[in-house]
């Protein structure tokens, strides 16, 4: 079923996003490769590659995966006072699983708002 633009609260289309769908169709994959969109929707003919996220997704997951991440580091910190091999071993590693599991859903609900919004990410130039 497509998806209607530009009516109410993009719900569906960031959902569709975060799934790694089509923002039109729902139609898999997204994405061609880890965060390369595909040219055109196999199903539904829209075109995706055009829709410009640029550095958007990053900050939003930073600011996801940031506020994953301190305020288990602090607790652990102020309640059992760790070595610091043991915050070392830990933090890095999993702040970049969740950046890598992050990062490309964001992605396709960031490029899912904008396809709603018909936005191309270029309005500026």
């Amino acid at each position: 079923m497509t998806y209607r633009r530009g009516e109410g609260f993009p719900w569906e289309p960031l959902l569709r996003g975060w799934r790694k769908q089509c923002p039109s169709c729902g139609a898999k994959p997204l994405f061609g490769r880890y965060l390369k969109p595909v040219e055109t929707c196999d199903q539904c003919g829209e075109q995706l590659a055009k829709i410009r996220t640029d550095d958007i997704a990053p900050y939003f997951t930073i600011m996801i995966v940031g506020h994953l991440i301190v305020p288990p580091l602090l607790m652990l910190e102020r309640q059992y006072h760790p070595d610091q091999w043991i915050h070392f071993a830990i933090w890095p590693a999993l702040t970049l699983l969740l950046m890598f599991f992050f990062l490309p859903r964001v992605k396709g609900a960031t490029l899912g708002v904008m396809w709603h919004l018909r936005m191309r990410g270029d309005e500026q130039h």
